[in-house]
């Protein structure tokens, strides 16, 4: 007799596993938090018996959704800097008055651990609200070693308190903090120092830095990809968001994760993407929030067979965005991607983008059982409706609970 801790009847699968991998009036079991079986219902084993019976109403069921860039870990906001800005205001000067991404700074520093937790978990319970069941978190508003970790500890104590597992990435290459104020360099040699006490704690998954005219050099990135390459940790990199300064080409050549962004990519750094197997990693809400003009090369990262992902790059200052299912919709919208591609993208190429494809990502037996139930007449739904939330229940490794968390 075939014995499973959980089965789901009367649904439909996406499987992700090869296009929407469909299969229609289906059923998926669980055992030991994986799933053990899926397929048509028809074809379930007479003798397979399950702890836990339920009936999914006839929804659609997709694997989780991960969102595979954030910085959704952060104390205070920008509302008064986005209002100065329609107000005509510039950004350089909101940054010459203390502004900008130190003041994110200022208050992330200033916050304690609990105080950065509960100041975090409302943007992190809009996300699981939505079904998302994966979420990469980077560090980068502390810039010190205390406060970069105090964001990774919170960060690991949201994967251990609430229903969702978390990536985290640590970026503390994101930007200059004051106290080295034109000494780059020695910056640099700081951050690398970091490196090794927080992989010692456990608190890095990945490394990431921003690689621009206002972050950091490309020789400056490498010498942190090296650090982290030293202590066997994988990188990613904030690559092309406002000009070309060859990041692409740099973040593949040390076999990197994923470049994200991406909208001043070029054919050479598209190409160094597809050799590597590099993720390209989509981020409209910035692009949105900035109205930026520039689109990332998405035909022709689609032509090279580039894997594109899609992700809120939740922040405070370029994308305070906390629905993926909206970034699915401005990345068929705005940069036109097949409601397929944004699906997949927050599926199967979000979890290959933080090294987690063996686990997640896909309906597939052998995989976790982390999945979302969702009220819709077939799977483009979840890219089409602006600002509906169709998810009716959600899967953590083959617990059900309500989407509401």
């Amino acid at each position: 007799m075939t014995v499973w801790d959980v089965l789901f009847t009367n649904v439909h699968l996406a499987t992700m596993a090869g296009g929407y991998g469909e299969i229609r009036d289906a059923a998926i079991a669980v055992k030991d938090g994986r799933i053990a079986w899926l397929g048509p219902a028809a074809a379930l084993p007479a003798d397979a018996r399950a702890a836990a019976v339920h009936d999914g109403d006839g929804c659609w069921l997709t694997p989780g959704l991960i969102d595979c860039h954030t910085h959704i870990v952060h104390a205070g906001n920008r509302s008064d800097e986005f209002e100065a800005r329609l107000n005509g205001t510039t950004y350089e000067d909101i940054s010459r008055a203390g502004g900008g991404i130190m003041s994110t700074v200022r208050a992330t520093r200033a916050a304690s651990e609990d105080e950065l937790l509960a100041q975090s978990l409302p943007r992190v319970r809009s996300l699981l609200a939505e079904g998302v069941t994966t979420l990469e978190i980077k560090s980068g508003y502390g810039l010190t070693l205390e406060s970069e970790a105090k964001m990774l500890r919170v960060a690991r104590r949201l994967g251990r308190d609430y229903p969702v597992d978390v990536a985290t990435t640590f970026l503390g290459a994101h930007a200059l903090p004051p106290e080295f104020a034109g000494r780059a360099d020695d910056y640099i040699a700081e951050v690398c120092a970091m490196i090794a006490p927080l992989a010692r704690e456990g608190l890095v998954d990945a490394v990431d830095a921003f690689c621009e005219r206002i972050g950091f050099s490309h020789d400056q990135t490498e010498r942190v990809f090296q650090a982290a390459r030293e202590h066997g940790l994988p990188v990613k990199l904030h690559a092309e968001q406002l000009s070309d300064q060859r990041g692409a080409q740099l973040v593949a050549r040390h076999g990197g994760l994923s470049a994200d962004h991406l909208e001043h990519l070029t054919d050479d750094g598209i190409a160094a993407m597809a050799a590597a197997g590099t993720v390209a990693v989509l981020l409209p809400g910035a692009y949105y929030f900035l109205r930026d003009t520039t689109p990332p090369p998405v035909a022709a990262l689609r032509a090279a067979g580039v894997p594109m992902a899609v992700a809120t790059d939740c922040n405070p200052g370029t994308s305070p965005m906390t629905s993926l299912l909206l970034a699915m919709n401005m990345a068929c919208t705005l940069w036109r991607l097949t409601p397929l591609e944004a699906l997949a993208g927050c599926t199967a190429h979000a979890a290959r983008a933080l090294r987690r494809q063996a686990l997640i990502g896909t309906l597939e037996a052998g995989k976790r059982a982390d999945f979302a139930l969702w009220r819709i007449a077939r799977p483009a739904d979840l890219s089409y409706a602006i600002g509906m939330n169709p998810c009716v229940g959600v899967v953590n490794a083959g617990t059900l609970r309500a989407p509401a968390v």
